[in-house]
């Protein structure tokens, strides 16, 4: 006679996430959805966990005219402190010190990077005359996703202003081989405004990033969880007209 497999037990915070979800109608809005997790948060974690949105496209990531890949400055910002480091020659290396970079340099920069094995940055930004100079770590700041790229808007000459939108909360987003993206909208600590402003930005720039070759539906699904917190599932139609309110 075959045994019975073991029932397991909920622990003491999935008990307290089930209860908590139990009323909420899923999928559900943007804003319930946020008030629901920062519920089951606010009294079970013991750190400032990560809010991430999780989006499932209608995309096929095998064709180039199908890749969803751009970025979004998140008006309340990401809730870390962003190390950014800057590849430039001459005085743009002057307006990126001033414009708040933690590291600016050229040979001297892609030596220490080179020599002493230093990634202790989170964001690299390159003048496009000094992406020469960079091409020799391509194979370890590529894997790392620390390679400048135009399409990041970690390529240009404008350093100052790029260094600023760094520090202020600009984010990438990219689906994944599964064209599935994965994208941080910011803090356990935030307030449930603070979330849904950034939420708000981040879906808009992913609606505005739909590629015109895609057909059917773009937003397959769409989830709000936390680092090690319950998935909750919203509904892109109705999140779709919910989020005009702070888009415009």
């Amino acid at each position: 006679m075959a045994t019975k497999a073991p029932v397991k037990k909920l622990t003491k915070r999935q008990k307290h996430f089930a209860e908590v979800l139990e009323p909420l109608e899923q999928p559900a809005l943007a804003k319930e959805g946020i008030a629901t997790l920062k519920k089951a948060l606010d009294s079970s974690s013991k750190f400032d966990e990560t809010i991430e949105c999780h989006i499932r496209l209608g995309i096929d990531v095998k064709h180039a005219d199908q890749q969803v890949r751009s970025t979004v400055v998140l008006p309340e910002g990401t809730g870390k402190t962003v190390r950014v480091a800057v590849v430039a020659k001459g005085e743009k290396v002057k307006e990126a010190e001033q414009a708040g970079a933690d590291i600016a340099g050229a040979e001297d920069l892609i030596e220490k990077i080179e020599k002493e094995n230093w990634y202790e940055f989170d964001v690299l930004i390159a003048t496009p005359d000094a992406m020469a100079m960079l091409a020799k770590l391509g194979r370890t700041l590529g894997p790392k996703g620390l390679m400048p790229n135009p399409k990041t808007g970690t390529v240009t000459f404008d350093v100052g202003q790029a260094v600023k939108d760094a520090k202020a909360g600009k984010v990438e987003f990219r689906a994944d081989k599964q064209g599935i993206l994965h994208t941080p909208i910011g803090k356990k600590n935030f307030s449930e405004e603070q979330l849904m402003k950034n939420f708000s930005s981040l879906f808009d720039a992913v609606l505005r990033a739909k590629p015109s070759a895609a057909k059917g539906t773009y937003v397959k699904s769409l989830y709000i969880t936390s680092t090690m917190g319950p998935s909750i599932k919203l509904d892109p139609s109705r999140v779709t007209s919910e989020i005009k309110e702070y888009t415009g």
